[in-house]
């Protein structure tokens, strides 16, 4: 089992905790994750490009000229689509992009970000995350002292005065344990973790 060092708020080595080998030290697979961060991306797609057809193109009721006679090739309407100000054919309409991929390349993608972080030496785990006030500052100096500056922020439930600080930080995210995934984990260059955020994870996701 992966062993990681324990931190107080301080950036001072309080213990070690031992992690879940199949989430934490599970083979890494960049061809799922990637898979997994398309479907990431695709989900958040709002899918509301539209063009006009010829039907829905303003003008064009006319017939421009009789069918026969002119010389010229025969039309119906101004509206079609090889007229400039036509209507538009084969224009992308509204549409969800969201697919789903099996639940189980999903969790080994998720193992694979997990343990990843914990290959670079970039995990750092928390005996206690909690701030007295909203104060955005303190959070910097928190960050500060562990060094890092781009960090998803993982609690096994959401602390209002932590969320409340960290949101105005650029590059740096605060989530419930539960709401971790891979796109925000490869997203982030650090992932700090509380003790207790450790065992949610390995419960829900084990």
């Amino acid at each position: 089992m992966p062993k990681v060092a324990v931190y107080n708020m301080n950036a001072e080595q309080v213990g070690e905790i031992e992690l879940d080998e199949r989430i934490f030290g599970a083979p890494i697979r960049p061809d799922l994750m990637h898979e997994v961060v398309l479907m990431h991306l695709a989900n958040r797609r709002r899918g509301t490009h539209k063009v006009k057809n010829r039907a829905e193109v303003s003008g064009g009721g006319r017939k421009p000229w009789r069918q026969k006679g002119t010389g010229r090739a025969r039309q119906g309407s101004i509206r079609a689509p090889q007229w400039k100000g036509g209507g538009v054919v084969h224009g992308p309409v509204p549409r969800s992009y969201a697919y789903k991929l099996p639940k189980k390349v999903r969790r080994l993608a998720l193992y694979s970000a997990l343990s990843s972080k914990v290959g670079e030496g970039r995990l750092i785990v928390l005996d206690d995350l909690t701030l007295p006030e909203i104060k955005t500052k303190q959070m910097v100096a928190l960050l500060k002292r562990f060094d890092v500056n781009k960090a998803l922020i993982v609690d096994a439930e959401e602390e209002q005065n932590v969320k409340l600080s960290a949101r105005n930080i650029p590059d740096v995210k605060y989530v419930a344990a539960n709401g971790i995934n891979v796109y925000d984990l490869l997203r982030h260059d650090h992932l700090l973790l509380t003790k207790d955020a450790v065992a949610k994870v390995q419960e829900v996701f084990s």
